[in-house]
């Protein structure tokens, strides 16, 4: 059966682009070669390196429109007053879950160009501070009678990242040691989407003074 192309209707830079994003979802960073990119998208070599000068410079625009579309949808979400706090950190939890399972590569992307020099750089730490402000912001507004410390929010931020990235950094070792099958690694990370919201929520009350 024949491998089945980018559409024609859209430009050669989009094509490009569409069949990055697909090998580097289901395959990895590594594993993706430009030849496979080019063959993907139905064009020659020549064509995707005078568009993108490398394979490295491609993944980085790619994974900088993911997170962006990610940060977009997710900020409506925390800064909502007409959901209860559970509902909106288990859509928020479950938003991040699903994204980092399309996108496995995303939150190491993310963590180099906060350490890096790059153009996108102070980008990316913007971003990630609109999604620390609401999501504090969130919490305050549901524990008005209490008092949190600036240590207290530092704690409860690294806490929620920490739950949710840690298994995605984690996942070739989790799967080598503990002989997890990818669908049963799958199937924790879908548990975390009901357990992650429960545990925050304790870690909010017992934390808060």
């Amino acid at each position: 059966m024949a491998k089945k192309k980018i559409k024609e209707d859209v430009s050669t830079e989009e094509k490009i682009k569409q069949a990055a994003r697909k090998l580097f979802t289901e395959k990895g960073f590594d594993a993706v070669k430009t030849r496979d990119i080019a063959d993907e998208a139905g064009i020659n070599q020549a064509l995707l390196n005078y568009y993108f000068r490398s394979k490295q410079k491609l993944f980085d625009i790619i994974m900088t429109e993911n997170f962006e579309q990610f940060i977009q949808q997710l900020i409506p979400i925390m800064s909502s007053q007409d959901l209860p706090l559970e509902d909106v950190l288990g859509e928020v939890v479950a938003s991040y879950i699903d994204m980092f399972k399309r996108n496995p590569d995303l939150p190491i992307f993310v963590m180099n160009q906060m350490r890096s020099e790059s153009t996108t750089h102070s980008d990316i730490r913007s971003r990630m501070k609109l999604v620390r402000d609401a999501f504090l912001k969130r919490i305050g507004d549901n524990l008005i009678d209490r008092k949190l410390t600036s240590s207290d929010t530092g704690h409860l931020m690294m806490n929620f990242m920490g739950m949710i990235i840690f298994p995605f950094f984690a996942q070739p070792v989790m799967i080598g040691i503990n002989k997890f099958s990818q669908k049963e690694f799958d199937s924790m990370m879908e548990e975390r989407k009901k357990l992650i919201p429960i545990w925050l929520k304790a870690m909010m009350l017992a934390t808060a003074r």
